[in-house]
């Protein structure tokens, strides 16, 4: 049975890992240029950013189309990393290194690991992933959305090239400032011109370079998290591929799965208890509002529960706040900490599995602006 303590090494590692990364990158520079890149000199690079929460026929389907298009194309899979959280703030069902491998059973060619979602807002990791796709030198990037007939006139402004600005109930065209859509986005569909927004201001050309695939139907991720939980996979079994049940099953016989449901409570209420207040208003997404009235609560009644907890936080600008800011009491990493790495991000690409050595040496050969970590 998987235990709390197994989590909690998790995340302590991985504070260890982030804290690392970050003072290396702070005390080094690395140009943003690609030093000696020749594109005629490498195959395409397809970067496909995918949570694979766990990888089902969608991500599957989207990977196949991307490859179809692109068949000499180098398919790397940038998989969300440090802290094992969503940018909802929610655990995954499997640890990355299991995702990355499923990744790569069912053909990616290099799996790398993504921003900390789970400490980050949602315009914070959009940019950060969007500096990857600018590091790797990106050719191609393949994005699942959800059709409806206003949707095709975004998507071919993004691919023309033109940013496009998600504003409340509004979509603006950055490069002609028309309103283009009064309405709101659903989420695949908002992550799609949230990378346009990102990669605009960033300066990265992004002209020709989204692979859109309509979702395909038949894939339920409550189903799925359900039959997880039970681990009876019989009524999923045509959603994902066998590799992903294989793999889903065989880290639950180690007791290594599913994190979906477990947190470090104890670290989670013993900062929530004990930081101060400058403490508190300094992690990301805290401001002195929020610190002030957690010390107000606590100093009549200590947290015992995280229900106490997530239910003394207002639900804010998002659904996804309370359990952000859980996330964010659970890695108890410094908002200017967060700021100060974003600025360098990637500095460091860490590489959490490979098809073979060929594709290895090609990824090492094209990415030489950037410290490579090779996991083991």
């Amino acid at each position: 049975m998987l235990s709390n303590d197994y989590v909690k090494d998790i995340i302590l590692n991985d504070r260890k890992t982030f804290l690392k990364d970050y003072k290396v990158s702070q005390s080094n520079n690395l140009s943003d240029e690609v030093d000696d890149y020749n594109p005629n000199n490498h195959m395409p690079l397809i970067a496909d950013f995918t949570e694979y929460n766990p990888l089902h026929n969608g991500h599957f389907h989207c990977m196949k189309v991307a490859k179809e298009k692109v068949p000499n194309g180098l398919f790397v899979a940038i998989v969300p990393g440090l802290f094992e959280r969503s940018g909802r703030g929610l655990p995954y069902i499997l640890h990355r290194y299991s995702r990355a491998e499923i990744a790569v059973n069912v053909g990616a060619d290099i799996v790398i690991e993504g921003p900390p979602m789970g400490i980050m807002g949602s315009g914070q990791y959009s940019l950060c992933l969007c500096k990857i796709f600018q590091a790797l030198n990106t050719d191609f990037i393949p994005r699942g959305y959800n059709p409806f007939e206003s949707f095709d006139d975004i998507l071919n402004r993004i691919r023309l090239g033109h940013g496009i600005a998600p504003k409340p109930y509004k979509i603006i065209d950055m490069d002609t400032n028309e309103i283009i859509m009064k309405d709101k986005l659903e989420e695949d569909n908002y992550v799609i011109v949230s990378f346009s927004k990102s990669l605009k201001k960033l300066g990265f050309d992004f002209k020709d370079k989204f692979i859109f695939v309509p979702r395909i139907e038949g894939v339920s991720g409550t189903l799925i998290r359900k039959a997880v939980e039970e681990n009876n996979f019989s009524n999923v079994q045509n959603m994902m591929p066998d590799e992903t049940i294989k793999i889903l099953k065989r880290d639950m016989e180690l007791s290594h799965g599913p994190l979906h449901m477990i947190r470090d409570v104890e670290t989670i209420l013993d900062n929530a208890n004990n930081l101060s207040f400058d403490q508190l208003s300094s992690l990301n997404l805290f401001d002195d509002k929020l610190a002030s009235k957690l010390i107000e609560i606590r100093e009549v009644n200590p947290f015992e529960t995280l229900e106490e907890l997530s239910n003394s936080i207002s639900y804010g600008f998002s659904s996804n706040y309370k359990n952000r800011i859980l996330s964010i009491l659970e890695a108890n990493i410094n908002k200017d900490i967060i700021f100060n790495y974003i600025e360098k991000y990637p500095y460091t690409l860490r590489i959490l599995d490979y098809k073979n050595e060929d594709v290895l040496n090609e990824f090492k050969n094209r990415i030489t602006n950037r410290r490579l970590i090779l996991c083991q």
